[in-house]
């Protein structure tokens, strides 16, 4: 084994190998570097999720393409509010922050969530026609905000996950 020695550079090669030796009955030389007090592989980058952007920069559905989903449509004719809460929530929101749309003329929950999914899918657009849109037409805004969640949803699917047994 002495002799095995010299072909090593550095006291973690010859630590290595010394180890091998120690576990094995016979000396097997060992080519693998390590670092001395590591024994597990570490991980500096956990791998992103794979999203395809769009490339579309506009609405997929016009404001009063209501009728395009019937039944969103009868829902927020029937209960707006909850229908508003619902879709504010599968946005990613507080459940009941579009109730504060009662204070004041201007729904500030409604244009900010609208504004806020402009930016997120890049929609181009202005602020003052999501001030109109919000203002005139709060239940045709929400249906089409609720139809462009449901067109541009794309499932985050975790590759080599392990699951608990």
């Amino acid at each position: 084994m002495a002799q095995d020695l010299h072909l090593f550079e550095s006291e973690t090669e010859r630590f290595s190998l010394q180890t091998t030796h120690l576990l094995h009955s016979s000396p097997v030389p060992v080519c693998q570097r390590e670092a001395p007090a590591m024994t597990t592989t570490l991980v500096i980058q956990q791998p992103k999720p794979v999203m395809e952007a769009m490339q579309n920069n506009q609405w997929n559905s016009g404001i009063c393409d209501c009728w395009d989903d019937k039944a969103n449509c009868c829902f927020a004719c029937w209960c707006f509010p909850c229908f508003a809460c619902l879709t504010a929530r599968e946005y990613g929101q507080c459940l009941c922050l579009p109730l504060l749309d009662a204070c004041g003329f201007v729904p500030p929950v409604t244009m900010a969530i609208r504004v806020s999914m402009r930016e997120r899918y890049g929609i181009t657009g202005t602020m003052c026609n999501d001030c109109l849109y919000s203002t005139c037409c709060r239940p045709c805004s929400w249906c089409q905000m609720s139809r462009e969640m449901k067109m541009r949803y794309q499932p985050i699917v975790l590759v080599n996950a392990k699951t608990k047994e």
